[in-house]
């Protein structure tokens, strides 16, 4: 079949494959790390290999690699069959999967020899920043250009949470990563001291709002209807949804900035945020798992089905978590504590990646021209694996940070501290060694994934599908 008359499959495979690659590359570095925290020698006195260097490695690649080839594979699949047309430019989407590629490349080359601006999530130095902005405004051309040569008048909401994520990614990149280079490795903020804070966490937190829920959003209001075999349960909440997320969650970021040289009203402006939040989040999980009604039956025996919905219920808990967190009384007990790394990963582990599991299953067969995937009970094996994982993370770090805070603000009647630091350590170690399990067995689940999709692909001659031609 000629171009004109089928989708482009091509680069929604390339980034569907790729997701199960990087997957599997960065929640590896992840567990090694966690390790480490266990066994300190595993570093070997090797600089490269000591926790600080690997950590952002470790965040760069489930986020960037893992999670952005989720986005660029779903929001590729979803704008095409969504607007019944083909991809706005072939090249052009090319260009997006092999510069996105080779900026996890760089990432995986130089955060281990130390070249970082030392920005959270924003670690990678300017050249990268460069190819990152070329690649981005590359990725909405394509996306916004194939919505308007759209073949249907409506624009699916999926379409706008992915537009959203996409726009609003490339302004917090912009401004977040200005910067004067002084050679080719290094550079410095052009922003000082305590505005420097307040524009990383904007960005920090935006890039938690936008690239990892405004855009797994889009996921789960195209996923879960197909899946379900069920319209989504209210298309009204969802456009309700839309434009109270988008319209709060930018102002959210300071509240990581609490009990710092941030201005008082500034900390207390994103902790009202933070809690306004919580209605949209919820609103949107309830909309999500609330499509199943008069299909609940089909969780029983559909396991990518019990990936999206469980993810939404991750969502939900994490979404009721974080408000809770920017407290600011609460916040005195659990910031910088193992606390926050728990909330941290029951977003990133129970959210993200499970809607993005659930979504590449769905995905692999259809690009593929199977009619479903190798083995539906090793996806069955893989949910056990990833949910038993995940509370096991979560848990051990929930208690770990509690007993951190309350350890760390003990005092004695004099006023002394009750506890020095390296006993607050090791109360915390045998929690890390059960983060550690957890860990090791969510990324076993992706090892039995990557077995599932190779034999599912394997000997298939992947075909385009044909575009429909009435409109």
């Amino acid at each position: 079949m000629d171009s004109q008359t089928t989708y482009n499959y091509k680069v929604v495979r390339q980034f569907a494959v790729m997701t199960v690659v990087w997957g599997i590359v960065g929640m590896l570095v992840g567990v090694f790390i966690a390790a480490e925290l266990v066994w300190p020698q595993l570093s070997m006195d090797l600089p490269w290999l000591t926790f600080s260097r690997l950590r952002p490695l470790h965040t760069n690649a489930v986020i960037f690699a893992f999670g952005g080839s989720a986005l660029f594979a779903t929001s590729y699949y979803v704008v095409q069959r969504t607007c019944q047309t083909r991809l706005f430019s072939d090249k052009l989407a090319a260009f997006t999967f092999w510069g996105w590629t080779l900026v996890i490349v760089l990432a995986a080359i130089t955060l281990p020899l130390g070249i970082t601006t030392s920005k959270e999530y924003a670690e990678l130095e300017w050249p990268i920043d460069i190819l990152i902005t070329l690649v981005w405004v590359s990725y909405a051309v394509v996306f916004f250009g194939t919505i308007m040569k759209r073949r249907v008048k409506h624009i699916y909401v999926a379409n706008w949470f992915y537009g959203a994520f996409i726009l609003t990614i490339a302004v917090l990149h912009l401004v977040n990563s200005a910067e004067i280079p002084v050679s080719l490795t290094k550079s410095y903020s052009v922003y000082p001291g305590a505005i420097d804070a307040m524009v990383q966490w904007w960005y920090g937190h935006n890039a938690v709002g936008f690239f990892l829920t405004a855009g797994f959003l889009g996921m789960m209001y195209y996923f879960v209807p197909k899946q379900a075999g069920r319209p989504v349960y209210s298309y009204r909440l969802s456009v309700v949804h839309f434009w109270a997320l988008i319209s709060t969650y930018m102002w959210a970021g300071p509240h990581h900035l609490h009990y710092t040289a941030l201005p008082v009203w500034a900390q207390s402006l994103g902790m009202v945020f933070s809690l306004i939040l919580l209605a949209p989040s919820w609103g949107g999980m309830i909309n999500g798992i609330m499509t199943l009604s008069g299909a609940w039956h089909k969780l029983r025996d559909d396991p990518i089905l019990k990936f999206l919905i469980v993810s939404l219920s991750f969502y939900g808990m994490s979404t009721f978590e974080g408000p809770m967190m920017s407290i600011k009384t609460i916040n005195a007990l659990s910031h910088y504590t193992d606390w926050t790394i728990g909330h941290v990963h029951s977003g990133a582990l129970g959210w993200v990646a499970m809607v993005s599991i659930g979504s590449i299953y769905f995905l692999i067969p259809k690009l593929f021209g199977r009619e479903q995937m190798y083995s539906i009970k090793l996806i069955d094996w893989h949910f056990w694996m990833s949910t038993i994982g995940v509370v096991l993370y979560i848990v051990a770090m929930w208690i770990s940070g509690i007993m951190q805070g309350l350890m760390w603000r003990a005092v004695n009647d004099d006023g002394t501290l009750t506890y020095s630091f390296v006993e607050s350590l090791e109360a915390m170690y045998p929690y890390y060694f059960v983060r550690f399990l957890g860990g090791a067995l969510f990324l076993t689940g992706m090892l039995v994934m990557a077995y599932n999709v190779s034999k599912t692909v394997s000997g298939a001659k992947p075909a385009d599908a044909p575009i429909p031609q009435t409109a």
